[in-house]
């Protein structure tokens, strides 16, 4: 696995988190996947695109501070994508406002095209390119995963050809495995349900696995999803069981959930 490459494509963003916390911090589903990969020691590789301002250049230096390959970071003629969240006295996150400046409307060039069908697994963030990296890709045989939470318009959530497709609901477990089994119908090869506090469940046409949260001392939930998708990818390309995907995930998330923000940036422990 030590060769392995993995890049990610799509969001990042300077989460806003407001009241108590009062601070912002570089995040966005894709760069907080390429993050973590890289933390993992996985060579990791980020294609998305930025603003020509002090906070592009601030997710360049955080991406480059946690060795996450940028020569791909595109510089657009917009803002940096930003995100306000607000912080509920019980500790929940909502997203208040968001401007996906220099994100909207991104797309890899003909030139990244190829040199993201070379890679070893492609995650894919919130794009919004009516699904065509998806297909481009898994017509190429890429191994290719996407989190269409983070994505809204029904454009963009196409599941055909990922091998991994991640989702998140606050419903039942009946409902949760009911999503899963029609995302397995639409030609997802392995169908993952984040449920928050109650755990995470995963399908494929062979297996099925459950599992609950690793129970941490909370200091913020922003980005536990993407620790958890960078987590059960790291496993499952290594051939883990099912079961011990998710527990990656879980143990992941987890980790992610006793610092600000997607991962430990400048100012925090690392």
């Amino acid at each position: 696995m030590s060769s392995f490459r993995f890049a990610t494509v799509g969001d990042n963003c300077i989460d806003r988190l407001g009241a108590p916390i009062g601070r912002s911090l570089v995040g966005g589903n894709a760069l907080n996947v390429a993050v973590q990969l890289a933390r993992l020691g996985q060579k990791s590789f980020y294609f998305g695109a930025v603003g020509r301002d002090a906070e592009g250049e601030r997710t360049r230096a955080e991406l480059e501070a946690n060795q996450v390959a940028v020569k791909h970071l595109r510089i657009r003629q917009r803002n940096t994508a930003w995100t306000d969240i607000k912080v509920l006295p019980s500790g929940e996150r909502l997203i208040a406002a968001e401007d996906f400046g220099a994100c909207a409307g991104y797309a890899p060039d003909e030139a990244e095209l190829a040199i993201l069908e070379a890679m070893g697994h492609v995650h894919i963030g919130w794009l919004d390119d009516g699904g065509a990296l998806r297909r481009h890709l898994s017509r190429a045989g890429v191994s290719v995963s996407q989190d269409i939470s983070v994505n809204a318009d029904p454009a963009d959530l196409g599941v055909e050809g990922l091998s991994i497709v991640f989702c998140s609901t606050g419903q039942s477990r009946d409902a949760a495995e009911a999503m899963a089994a029609d995302l397995l119908s639409r030609g997802a090869g392995c169908a993952v349900v984040m449920r928050g506090a109650v755990g995470s469940m995963a399908l494929t046409a062979r297996e099925r696995a459950e599992t609950g949260i690793r129970p941490v001392e909370v200091v913020d939930t922003t980005g536990a999803g993407d620790s958890f998708i960078a987590g059960f990818v790291h496993a499952w390309l290594a051939r883990k069981p099912l079961v011990q995907c998710l527990e990656s995930g879980r143990d992941h998330a987890a980790l992610a959930c006793r610092h600000l923000g997607g991962f430990p940036q400048e100012g925090m422990p690392h």
